[in-house]
């Protein structure tokens, strides 16, 4: 593996370099990683259970409001919310622990402080 990141900034010192004739990149900015990262918020997942609540909603409308009409309806509701809990507080649980994928930026940010980047520039 450590092959490939020297074969890497090989080539890329090559297409810098202006003894092969005129250099391929011209960057605007020093190529190196910065040691933080943006802290932006991350994505929030898509609304659960839209459609139990619309079926429920439009039974509502349709009975003039009255709970007891739509008591089926609600009850399937209920079960999708509960279930959409369910899954959410697992899923927390996993980032927590370090299984989600992605790190929060502020997490990151701790992290490549403690080890930022040797190299200022290829």
């Amino acid at each position: 593996m450590a092959t490939k990141g020297t074969g890497l900034q090989a080539k890329v010192s090559r297409m810098l370099s202006k003894d092969f004739g005129k250099p391929i990149l011209k960057p605007n900015k020093p190529l190196a990683l910065r040691n933080e990262v943006a802290n932006r918020k991350l994505r929030q997942g898509e609304a659960s259970c839209l459609t139990e609540m619309s079926v429920m909603m439009a039974c509502w409308k349709q009975s003039e409001f009255n709970h007891a009409a739509c008591a089926q309806e609600v009850q399937a509701f209920q079960r999708c919310t509960a279930l959409a809990q369910a899954e959410r507080k697992a899923r927390m649980g996993q980032e927590s622990s370090g299984q989600g994928g992605r790190l929060h930026p502020k997490q990151a940010n701790t992290l490549l402080k403690r080890h930022p980047n040797l190299y200022r520039e290829i």
